[in-house]
């Protein structure tokens, strides 16, 4: 089949003659790849010498079709699914019993651990699969996995009706999570990022939108609910001024969700560590999502709402072919074009020539 092969840092290859990888439980389906989005953890994977192994197929947000028949599955060839990319590997842990995947320490994972998903085909454990509602896109549904990243950070805070909400960072992460926010009773977002593209995004969805680069967002949030500040706030940059700017924008008894992995060191000096405990604020941590128990979980969630409430294809800024990965790869790098969402579609022919694209 064919395959986008990390063949060493830095070193992306489209091949050909790609083996599906193994199927990592007995009960695995075939899923034919219809989409996959590109993680901004795709590049420090890909980049800086990220990968746990050479070579590795990159991509775990994904979803597809349903490719053969399995005696025993509840799922039959052409049904489409939406794909959990964690695979339990310890089901004597804890964290297994209580259904907190994301909180193993044994664990596989498609496109980091095992290959993923920029791909033609893959086998996946029936345990990871979700039909795709009727009314939810195929490619949209590519998209469940940062949607419900976005959803678990936002089901850590106690939201009520009426709320005023902030995310920090504009990106897809940062515009689903503004969306939740709003879907869950905040009145009011705003976002804050530094990409005035971004932030027009935002403000055609209905956000107050801040250009960090113009506007000292702590000074106008605070000058904007009268010295209050924001109850509810995720910081989904991982940069260390934002970390701060988050506690800082936070009103009395709020909450933050630290949401960004954080690049560098974070500081914080005795006033406004002082002014933390002062305002009792409560800060919570979040990595990845829940696909426990059913129904209620994440990812149920997500697909219940997409392409209703939540909306994912202002997102969306290329739509690719796997013969066009390098060069997509290497444009985000370069950082020429503008790329908010990036998806791969295996069965995709058209080729973009990047150079030639404008800004």
């Amino acid at each position: 089949m064919k395959a986008l092969v990390l063949e060493e840092n830095g070193k992306l290859k489209v091949k050909h003659d790609w083996s599906i990888a193994d199927a990592p439980t007995e009960d695995s389906v075939l899923v034919k790849i219809e989409a996959c989005g590109v993680c901004g953890s795709d590049i420090p994977r890909g980049f800086q010498n990220g990968a746990y192994h050479y070579p590795l197929v990159m991509g775990h947000e994904f979803s597809g079709v349903v490719a053969e028949n399995r005696e025993g599955s509840s799922f039959r060839e052409g049904d489409r699914v939406a794909v959990f990319p964690l695979i339990p590997t310890n089901t004597s842990e804890k964290a297994y019993q209580t259904g907190d995947y994301a909180q193993l320490r044994e664990y596989d994972y498609f496109g980091s651990r095992r290959d993923g998903a920029f791909s033609e085909f893959l086998k996946v454990p029936e345990a990871n699969l979700f039909h795709i509602p009727e009314h939810v896109n195929i490619l949209h549904a590519s998209m469940t996995e940062p949607a419900a990243v976005a959803l678990h950070g936002v089901r850590r805070m106690h939201i009520s009706a009426g709320d005023t909400g902030a995310v920090i960072g504009g990106g897809p992460i940062g515009n689903m999570t503004a969306q939740w926010l709003r879907i869950h009773g905040c009145k009011e977002v705003f976002v804050i990022d530094i990409d005035d593209r971004k932030l027009d995004i935002a403000s055609k969805m209905g956000f107050k939108t801040i250009n960090s680069t113009t506007t000292d967002p702590v000074e106008h949030i605070l000058e904007a609910t009268r010295n209050e500040g924001v109850p509810r706030v995720v910081e989904a940059c991982g940069l260390p001024i934002t970390f701060l700017q988050a506690i800082k924008i936070a009103s009395r008894a709020g909450e933050i969700v630290f949401m960004g992995n954080i690049h560098g060191e974070f500081k914080i000096n005795e006033k406004d560590f002082s002014s933390l405990l002062r305002r009792e604020l409560t800060i919570y941590g979040t990595w990845n999502s829940k696909v426990t128990p059913k129904g209620d979980d994440d990812w149920s969630t997500v697909l219940k709402y997409m392409d209703r409430e939540l909306q994912v294809a202002p997102l969306i800024s290329d739509v690719v072919s796997l013969d066009n990965g390098p060069d997509i790869f290497q444009s985000i790098l370069e950082k020429k074009n503008f790329h908010n969402k990036v998806i791969i579609k295996p069965n995709l022919i058209e080729k973009i020539n990047f150079a030639q694209r404008k800004k």
